[in-house]
């Protein structure tokens, strides 16, 4: 009983908490003449900035900050829902009662008779009801606006859930090295950039492929090494600053001095 007493009680909060985010969402579109203004073409970049700072939060593993990202987006979301309803298009109810429609849709494993025991399962099982939803394509659900590392990725899990794998972790780094040795071959040969830029994407799709073997996303393994190198960059500044090394005017080899010293104090967690 006590267990039931719970569940109905943090039922309500979260219905309470997301009925005070409705009812202010209605207090502002009427009210502030800010939110009176906006469209759904005028949040557009607006949501996109908020979707980077709530990954951002993520990558740098800052919880309290994510908090407040989603939140963030939680608002957009309502927001969205709220001039829908005014165009008499959607509103909140309609939007919740479709997602959840089509979570119990595609999850035939947990809501009907359909076995999936594995993430490969479940994946493929997913692919495959959306081209009975009417798909011409397995990729057509990758958007065309995302970042091209992000939607290398994206392709290759699409294409994975109908069986387009490959079977072992050596083979794929095989074509690595395959990859690799054709753009050498082009730059050596200096015949044509065009060309070499298309190896060059070869490589980086494959080790996009290689990433998923080894259990890496390469979107994040990217963006920690961007944050590692900003954060040895900025304190080899702040050093040869302090020591009134000027940096525009700094050799090479000194820079490289100051850039180990760098990476020995964050190594070692010095400040």
């Amino acid at each position: 009983m006590n267990n039931i007493n719970f569940a109905i009680k943090k039922m309500d909060q979260r219905l309470i908490a997301f009925q005070r985010l409705l009812d202010i969402m209605d207090d502002l579109r009427e009210k502030c003449p800010w939110d009176k203004k906006q469209t759904i073409e005028s949040l557009r970049h607006l949501t996109i900035e908020e979707t980077y700072e709530l990954a951002d939060a993520i990558i740098e593993n800052d919880l309290k900050g994510l908090e407040g990202e989603i939140g963030d987006l939680f608002l957009h979301m309502v927001f969205y829902c709220k001039i829908g309803e005014e165009k008499k298009a959607f509103d909140v109810t309609s939007v919740l009662n479709t997602i959840c429609d089509k979570l119990v849709y595609r999850h035939p494993h947990i809501y009907s008779d359909t076995v999936a025991e594995t993430e490969e399962e479940v994946k493929s099982n997913w692919e495959k009801l959306k081209l009975k939803e009417g798909k011409k394509t397995v990729l057509s659900g990758v958007p065309k606006s995302l970042p091209s590392l992000v939607k290398a990725a994206r392709i290759q899990e699409k294409v994975i859930g109908i069986g387009f794998e490959w079977e072992k972790r050596e083979d794929v780094w095989e074509k690595v090295k395959e990859e690799l040795q054709e753009l050498e071959d082009e730059v050596v040969s200096k015949k044509s950039q065009e060309k070499i830029e298309e190896e060059f994407g070869d490589v980086l799709f494959t080790l996009i492929n290689y990433a998923r073997f080894i259990n890496v996303n390469p979107e994040n393994a990217l963006a920690k090494t961007n944050l590692k190198f900003i954060k040895r960059f900025t304190l080899m500044e702040e050093l040869m600053q302090k020591d009134s090394v000027d940096i525009a005017t700094t050799e090479l080899e000194l820079m490289d001095e100051y850039w180990d010293k760098a990476k020995a104090i964050i190594k070692n967690g010095v400040n």
